[in-house]
């Protein structure tokens, strides 16, 4: 008997999605988007095995249905779930990175007899959209399953046994915690590149040269602010809670530091560095909550043809990259060229590569 999976929204993780699961054994993907551009783009990629023109009709013969749309979206959704006819026993999940108010929305469902878990797929790129859509994006990503208290173990079973396709990590987590957890790692790192941003601009009013230094470790740390601001304006306010909170126990953190400059203990302030290193150095090398690409500093010297060297050495090895990017200055970098690749594999093919036919050091922050 074949199943038949319906995505709703065809963006980066639900193309991904939906090419992933078309490795699943008797399964049919179906695909809806709002954007008939994006519709026929997904007929034409093969993204879907078929492209649905009336999603309230076609639900009626969907086993699972999975939002890949933004969270608003989603909430309204499943508001218009409540007047979709659906097949017995059908599975409905989403793909949103806040949780709560999407399962209190549930409940609603579950009184009307719908089955709802939430996902959240932690993963993501520089890049959007369907084209951007990749079946192994997901692939060792943590994928977070939401159910509410006393869902059926049965139908979290059967949506764990379709989703392992994708390749993630599957975790099942209570809503509530699911959105402390991407407030700490996920949504406040977004406000404080933000800000460090905004501090800059205030800055270069007087010292118009500081946008100009500002390049290595400024650039790194505040990349994830050019991220799409509509996107985390929505996600700001899901879980706008959280955040105060984590501002709050930032704010402490702040005066802890400004303390510590006032005092003027050098030991102390070599050991508050120290820590952080090495905390920061034991975190597990993995897709999580933000899309982090797999980067390989390269010190190279300073002379016409070093780049397309270095990257001939990668096609001669069949190593592919994903981007490559040049250090404007080795003010507090490792290496002036950084690569990028999709695996930590490949990255560690370029390394020994590199070192290999160029002699140049490597560094992998």
């Amino acid at each position: 008997m074949t199943r038949n999976v319906f995505v709703i929204g065809l963006g980066l993780i639900g193309g991904s999605i939906a090419l992933a699961l078309q490795k699943a054994p008797r399964t049919k993907v179906f695909g809806y988007d709002a954007h008939e551009q994006t519709r026929q783009l997904a007929s034409t990629l093969n993204v879907v095995h078929e492209v649905v023109e009336d999603p309230a009709e076609f639900a009626k013969e969907a086993d699972v249905i999975i939002f890949g749309t933004p969270v608003n979206v989603t909430l309204e959704l499943m508001e218009q779930l409540k007047s979709w006819e659906l097949k017995r026993g059908v599975i409905i999940t989403d793909t949103g990175s806040t949780k709560s108010r999407i399962m209190e929305k549930a409940l609603e469902l579950r009184q009307s007899g719908i089955v709802f878990i939430g996902g959240h797929p932690m993963a993501g790129s520089h890049k959007s959209g369907i084209t951007a859509a990749k079946p192994y994006l997901l692939e060792n990503a943590y994928y977070m399953l939401t159910p509410n208290e006393g869902e059926e173990i049965e139908k979290l079973a059967a949506l764990d046994d379709l989703l392992k396709f994708t390749l993630g990590k599957m975790v099942v987590v209570d809503a509530k915690v699911h959105d402390h957890m991407t407030a700490v790692v996920s949504h406040f790192p977004h406000i404080i590149a933000a800000s460090l941003v905004h501090q800059l601009n205030t800055e270069k009013q007087t010292y118009p040269m500081t946008s100009s230094l500002a390049a290595g470790g400024f650039r790194d740390i505040t990349r994830i602010a050019s991220s799409n601001p509509a996107l985390w304006r929505d996600i700001t306010m899901q879980n706008r809670k959280e955040l105060v909170g984590q501002l709050d126990a930032w704010l402490t953190e702040m005066n802890r530091v400004r303390d510590l400059l006032n005092a003027g203990d050098a030991k102390a302030i070599e050991n508050y560095f120290s820590d952080a290193r090495d905390v920061r150095d034991s975190l597990p090398v993995a897709n999580g909550a933000l899309y982090m690409p797999y980067d390989l500093y390269v010190d190279i010297p300073d002379y016409p043809g070093v780049i397309s060297e270095v990257t001939g050495y990668l096609a001669e090895d069949n190593i592919s990259i994903t981007n490559i990017r040049i250090v404007e200055t080795r003010v507090d970098v490792f290496g002036i060229l950084v690569i990028s690749f999709q695996t930590n594999e490949d990255r560690e093919r370029a390394a020994k590569c590199i070192a290999h036919k160029a002699n140049y050091d490597t560094h992998i922050s």
